[in-house]
């Protein structure tokens, strides 16, 4: 058995789209920034190029198989696809829904909400709204859940207590959210899925769940910014424990940031570890972006062991473990290998979760083929 259920936030971008067609130009993906970034400091790792899967494209089915069996192989039960919203409008929609018509990948998974209005504040532009997130009301909310009746129901959804896992990426701006989330649980019931284990991602651990209707948290760890994007505070500069030179992207050591990846104390309401591994959003951010310096497999494998022992002493499926992320290259936090680290963080990854070692899996598959 595992050490705890490992499960990779998945952004289903990586196609082009109209929206994206018309606000960055035809053809715009991730992978458009991605490319084209430069080092902006000397020792800066930049660009990323992707290694085992190459620069894909989400409508290919075989990509979709072969990220799922990359990520089984080292020991992630699923993924997690963020899933947008906006008052009925959905966006970036086509890889999970053909994911869920098409039943393969056979590989588990469950829902964020990634319920954020969309500006061009990372590209200098905060006051350009792309799309709005708003909040209707009850209709909406109804609408929302029917729309999402067919993945809670699907044998594939991950589940906690056999609840359907729903998380929220913003909870504190979903008004009454204890009111509409009650509404889905009833709904939920109502559909015979006996509820929902629906689980928040504040920025901060003095974020209370209970308080909000929620399950249970997994908080999100807050990368290095020079612009930080809050709820409360639209704009605001963050400098604490950051080198931020003028024309330079924020800065800071991963060995001093993993420690805020974990809680001071443990708290009182139920939540889940949500670790990152890197980050280096300068190709989508340029200077207003910021930088993880010195991120490595080691680093995160000691991270990762922490979290993990903190998860032993509950019942095994209640031992979730985010990861975030699975394929943000233009946000340089992806698992997914590339030319420099290739598979070492989902090595250490499968290492700290118990899982076998790539050698053992490769000769197993060898003496099968045989």
């Amino acid at each position: 058995m595992k050490r705890a259920r490992a499960i990779a936030l998945y952004l289903p971008q990586f196609h082009p789209i109209p929206e994206n067609d018309e606000w960055w130009g035809k053809g715009f993906t991730e992978w458009t920034n991605t490319a084209k970034a430069t080092p902006m400091f000397r020792g800066h790792y930049q660009p990323h190029v992707p290694a085992d899967l190459g620069f894909y494209d989400l409508r290919v089915a075989e990509t979709r198989e072969a990220q799922a069996a990359l990520a089984r192989r080292y020991g992630i039960e699923g993924f997690c696809y963020y899933h947008y919203w906006f008052g009925g409008r959905r966006i970036l929609e086509r890889p999970f829904n053909e994911v869920l018509a098409s039943g393969a990948p056979d590989f588990p998974f469950c829902l964020c909400w990634a319920n954020a209005t969309w500006t061009g504040i990372w590209y200098g532009e905060p006051k350009r709204v792309l799309i709005e997130q708003t909040y209707p009301g009850r209709a909406d909310h109804e609408a929302h859940f029917r729309a999402l009746l067919p993945a809670f129901s699907d044998p594939r959804y991950i589940r906690v207590d056999g609840k359907p896992v729903f998380l929220v990426f913003d909870p504190e701006s979903l008004p009454d959210a204890k009111a509409a989330l009650g509404l889905w649980r009833d709904m939920a019931t109502d559909a015979g899925l006996g509820g929902l284990h629906i689980v928040g991602m504040p920025w901060t651990w003095a974020f209370n769940p209970a308080a909000h209707g929620l399950d249970a948290s997994a908080v999100q760890p807050a990368p290095p910014a020079r612009v930080w994007v809050s709820p409360r505070k639209p704009l605001q500069w963050a400098r604490r424990r950051l080198r931020v030179w003028r024309g330079l992207p924020a800065m800071q050591s991963y060995k001093s940031y993993a420690q805020s990846q974990m809680p001071s104390a443990t708290p009182v309401y139920s939540w889940y570890p949500c670790l990152m591994h890197a980050w280096d959003n300068t190709p989508r951010s340029g200077r207003n972006g910021g930088v993880l310096v010195g991120a490595t497999p080691e680093l995160f494998r000691r991270v990762l062991d922490r979290s993990i022992e903190l998860l032993q002493d509950r019942p095994p499926e209640r031992r979730l473990l985010f990861l975030k992320a699975w394929n943000e290259w233009a946000e340089g936090n992806h698992l997914e290998p590339d030319l420099k680290f290739g598979t070492g963080f989902l090595q250490a990854v499968g290492e700290a979760l118990g899982a076998a070692p790539e050698e053992t899996i490769r000769l197993a598959e060898q003496c099968g083929a045989r």
